[in-house]
């Protein structure tokens, strides 16, 4: 068994047979196939946040393959009351075979790590968001049949979601361009990591402020909201920062003529993505949304059983 708290958890020689098995569970769930992978096993699904693709993707995963979730509020725990997340950590993993937390500091999810004896999955924090990066990283495999060498551009905040990929493209060994307004750039250690595994796979990394440079012939656009849930009293301060580092046909335009564009979702259309792009023929955010379930389940059974694949 194992955590899964950052995506530099997922090794390069991991990588790649990780998300070819993505790629089987997504074909064996949609034939229907009767599986057994977490037989009798239980997942526990702490959520300090709201959400509808994390959570309804990991329930269904755990559903799909034999398993059985159990969501918990924080806000019907008694962590509401001021329990220590240790003390709760030590108590729920008696009762489960692994955890999926969706919390607001990274913190948590690490000490929940390290009080407890089963698996821990980051199903996001203000640091990262590893889980939604495999299913990123299968969304452009299956869709540009390859991730080595590509141009992967994000552009907006550099918040968890571009910690992730920068640990992500790397480890793959694709090429990120990160743009973003000054006082917006991803973590340093962060950057500071995936370019160490860039120089053994040969990626290219880079975080800039030039929206239309970093668009030039990317292969991939991909954008996050400009206000995360936690951030809403600085909505006014984000909005006139990020004010130009919206995806829109003008950005489009300069990127590869077959790229494609991803978001995360929920997405706040007229801001960081227009409506016309997120419904157009390049976007893959609804492919993406689907390969959670799939990136999910392979997640799912790696830190449970400690393998991938049978």
């Amino acid at each position: 068994m194992r955590s899964i708290i950052s995506f530099a958890d997922i090794s390069v020689g991991e990588f790649y047979p990780l998300i070819n098995r993505a790629k089987e569970l997504k074909s064996k769930i949609r034939s229907g196939q009767n599986l057994k992978i977490l037989n009798n096993k239980i997942v526990g699904m702490l959520f300090e946040k709201p959400s509808t693709r994390t959570r309804a993707s990991f329930e269904a995963a755990t559903l799909r393959l034999g398993g059985s979730p159990i969501y918990m509020a924080s806000s019907e725990l008694q962590m509401k009351r001021g329990e220590p997340v240790k003390d709760t950590a030590r108590v729920l993993c008696g009762y489960m075979n692994a955890m999926v937390a969706r919390v607001f500091e990274n913190e948590t999810v690490a000490e929940l790590s390290k009080y407890s004896s089963i698996p821990i999955i980051n199903g996001l924090s203000d640091l990262e968001h590893p889980t939604q990066l495999v299913s990123d990283m299968l969304t452009i495999y299956e869709l540009k049949g390859r991730l080595k060498g590509l141009n992967i551009t994000y552009i907006g905040d550099g918040d968890n979601i571009a910690n992730s990929l920068l640990l992500a493209a790397s480890t793959a060994g694709a090429n990120a361009t990160i743009a973003c307004p000054d006082g917006y750039q991803p973590d340093k250690e962060i950057l500071k990591k995936s370019n160490a595994i860039a120089r053994k796979t040969g990626s290219r990394l880079l975080v800039t402020d030039n929206v239309k440079e970093a668009a030039s012939g990317a292969d991939v656009l991909y954008t996050d909201v400009w206000v995360s849930m936690g951030e809403e009293r600085e909505a006014k301060k984000r909005m006139k920062a990020f004010r130009g580092y919206q995806i829109n046909s003008k950005i489009l335009q300069l990127a590869d003529k077959d790229a494609i564009v991803m978001h995360c979702l929920p997405a706040h259309r007229g801001l960081e993505i227009t409506d016309e792009v997120l419904e157009g023929r390049h976007s893959a955010a609804w492919l993406q949304a689907e390969n959670k379930l799939y990136g999910a389940a392979a997640v799912l059974e790696l830190a449970i059983c400690g393998k991938i694949g049978r």
